[in-house]
């Protein structure tokens, strides 16, 4: 799939909620302590003009076919995907610094107004993604 994934819903769900152990805790304070499953949450924009409310999230190494966005008339998630960089095999090769976060993501925006959710244009470009959504005729705006 060279596109990304766009799909409308009525409603969208946060992911549930669960307790933190121990591991999640180290992790946001650095993944070096988390070689398991590491979840980011990259950064977004989210701003209106009168006619679209328009989102930019930074996600630099995703592949568009790992992106996914669903929207509602009143909220927008989106997840996907970064694959790690492997770090060279020379044994002798040791991390000094590791920021880079990799693995699973999910955001859930709630939109300031409605919009309607069929008008949805979404382009990913040098690591940002930027979707832009009609603001719905019944939303006054």
């Amino acid at each position: 799939m060279n596109s990304i994934e766009i799909r409308c819903d009525e409603e969208i769900e946060d992911a549930p909620r669960k307790e933190r152990s121990l591991e999640d805790m180290f992790q946001s304070v650095s993944p070096m302590f988390c070689p398991s499953r590491r979840v980011w949450k990259p950064q977004m924009d989210i701003f209106e003009t009168r006619e679209k409310i328009i989102i930019h999230a930074e996600i630099a190494g995703v592949k568009k076919s790992d992106i996914l966005i669903e929207v509602s008339s009143k909220a927008v998630k989106i997840s996907g995907k970064r694959k790690s960089i492997k770090p060279p095999k020379n044994k002798s090769a040791t991390y000094r610094l590791a920021e880079i976060q990799f693995g699973d993501f999910e955001r859930v925006l709630y939109l300031p107004t409605v919009v309607d959710a069929k008008s949805i244009l979404a382009n990913f470009s040098n690591g940002f993604l930027e979707i832009k959504m009609e603001k719905s005729q019944d939303s006054g705006g």
